[in-house]
């Protein structure tokens, strides 16, 4: 018995001696170890194969055996399965369709008959001739995310690869004289999974589809931090941010990639630097923290940003002439396609400096600081002894009528009401429906949304752009079909600036403007005190017979609806959760 037990604390000291040569197991819950990922993935399977390079069955076979949901498991089993066979000549490709634009990746399923080594290539697409073209070509990149590349496959097993913005997907055979199958190819769809708490639906089926595509771009842009793009721009730029943030607070309530988006800018910038090296990004951070102040009513977040926020104040203070002129000697910027029209950029950046010490005032006001609220106060008096001009600039002439430098009814009369939808942007759309709504003209700006937003679905988007132009209607081909011969290629032949060709983003959250607009202006619902915990019903219901939706506040959810009678009466239901009050 002694023997026994004294083998078996022999063995002991071994195992014991074994493990303590192990490295550390890491602790899930130690943030110095371990960054945790807010985010889920979903595999989706494809729902049509767009294109073949070969139609006679010798070099792409059994295609549509893609099309059926799979498992994600490589087995030993014979089948039918997607076949690539290419000589030294032929390449053999095909394109895939996932239905709609998706954040993510990529999943190849290989079978028991493929070689031990095979290479395919593999390009991402936000559109169908994307997924076609070649890096460097008509502006296609691999800037931030990568989109075109060449790996190779297992045999008998599973890749996993690709980190993009994309809806389409192209894979060559890259090898000679080789045969491939493939069971299954499935997007990785890569997401927060977050409810969808606003709502909004209408008569109109048009403008709902709008409501939800806009909420569905910045949705894909709620990543780790709040993206610009998926594809490109996959950064946290602060003045992209303003309708984003107003979209997460319309749709999705409070949620931690505002506050963390945000402070990361703020971390990144000590002053008396710019955020992203533009000073009317600066501004914007303090009209985002009023936003999410208002929406969310956290006061503990606020009191975390007073001491740069008084900064920033103090610091933007400098800028103003002895005339009451801004006078920012560096990072002029409002939008791209205002950029070249500095007469337009004065008088935005006149507008936001009224417009940032006013929610500066706000701020300082609700933290208790009542010399900054002076402060503030005389930054705006003086600031209103000088009124640009806008120079035909829609951008210009809806920050001044925002600003209340001038008059929204005269700005919406003299230029935003003119030439429809030409002039206008996707991001600084959102500010001219606002502009637009302030002068009472609310069928001039949903005509505006169902015009311009609504041409991008009509040639097949799922997301919103990051630029459109009503012209690129003429003559042009749907995004989700390979372009017929004399049409015109919008993704390609189409984009400015930063954003030429293919490298243009077709993703972009600061496009969602008409989602937090129809909620704020159609359904109603403004704000009055922090956290929606007092709420103002007000429709606008244009031309629209009825309207109904959600609204995320800090206590729950309020429904809404309002219908239109004949004599255009508007009757008003809604069912708030408690502690919220509503005024009608």
């Amino acid at each position: 018995m002694k023997r026994t037990s004294l083998i078996l604390a022999l063995v002991m000291m071994l195992a014991n001696a074994v493990i303590a040569q192990l490295p550390p197991v890491f602790d899930v819950n130690s943030k110095a170890q371990v960054r945790q990922d807010p985010r889920v993935r979903k595999y989706i399977t494809p729902q049509r194969v767009v294109w073949k390079s070969d139609n006679t069955g010798e070099f792409v076979m059994n295609a549509e055996s893609v099309l059926k949901p799979g498992i994600g498991q490589a087995d030993l089993n014979q089948g039918n399965y997607l076949t690539l066979k290419s000589t030294g000549d032929n390449h053999p490709g095909i394109v895939l369709d996932f239905g709609k634009e998706i954040q993510g990746g990529v999943q190849i399923i290989t079978t028991i008959n493929n070689p031990k080594k095979a290479h395919v290539r593999i390009r991402f697409g936000e559109s169908v001739s994307e997924a076609m073209c070649n890096v460097d070509e008509k502006g296609a990149t691999n800037d931030h995310a990568m989109r075109d590349f060449v790996v190779e496959l297992p045999w008998l097993g599973k890749l996993e690869i690709g980190n993009s913005g994309f809806r389409f997907v192209r894979i060559d055979l890259v090898d000679p004289d080789i045969k491939v199958e493939l069971k299954e190819v499935n997007a990785i769809f890569s997401y927060r999974d977050i409810p969808y708490l606003g709502s909004f639906k209408s008569n109109d089926e048009r403008l709902n589809k709008i409501w939800l595509t806009g909420a569905y771009t910045v949705h894909l842009n709620m990543q780790e931090y709040l993206w610009d793009g998926i594809k490109r721009d996959r950064l946290v730029w602060v003045g992209d941010l303003n309708p984003e943030v107003m979209t997460v607070n319309t749709v999705f309530g409070n949620n931690e990639v505002v506050p963390k988006s945000l402070d990361l800018a703020r971390d990144l910038t000590p002053l008396p630097n710019w955020m992203n090296g533009l000073g009317s990004y600066s501004m914007w951070w303090i009209l985002n923290q009023r936003d999410w102040y208002k929406y969310q009513g956290n006061f503990k977040y606020l009191q975390q940003q007073k001491s740069y926020l008084i900064g920033l104040l103090n610091l933007l203070m400098t800028k103003i002439d002895a005339n009451g002129k801004e006078d920012m000697k560096d990072g002029r910027f409002l939008d791209w396609p205002s950029s070249e029209n500095p007469e337009a950029i004065h008088a935005g950046l006149q507008s936001m400096m009224v417009m940032t010490f006013k929610a500066g005032a706000e701020l300082c006001k609700a933290l208790n600081e009542p010399a900054m609220v002076s402060k503030c106060n005389d930054a705006i008096a003086k600031l209103k002894k000088h009124i640009p001009d806008p120079n035909h600039s829609k951008q210009a002439a809806a920050l001044l009528a925002i600003s209340d430098l001038t008059p929204a009814e005269k700005m919406n009369a003299d230029i935003l009401s003119k030439d429809g939808v030409h002039g206008m942007s996707t991001y600084f759309g959102y500010f001219m429906l606002q502009a637009r709504a302030k002068a009472g003209d609310y069928k001039g700006a949903l005509d505006n949304i169902r015009d311009y937003w609504g041409a991008m679905l009509d040639l097949g988007a799922t997301t919103f752009w990051e630029d459109f132009d009503i012209d690129w209607l003429k003559n042009a081909s749907r995004i989700d079909e390979v372009v017929p011969d004399g049409k015109v290629d919008v993704h390609s032949s189409y984009g400015n600036y930063c954003y030429k060709g293919f490298r243009h983003s077709f993703c972009h959250g600061w496009a969602s403007g008409p989602t937090s607009w129809l909620t704020q202006y159609v359904l109603g619902i403004n704000v009055i005190e922090p956290g929606g915990k007092v709420i103002k019903l007000e429709p606008h219901l244009g031309d629209l017979k009825w309207v109904e939706g959600t609204f995320p506040t800090s206590l729950g959810v309020l429904s809404v609806k309002h219908v239109k009678a004949a004599n255009g009466k508007v009757t008003t239901t809604f069912k708030a959760p408690k502690g919220v009050r509503v005024i009608l």
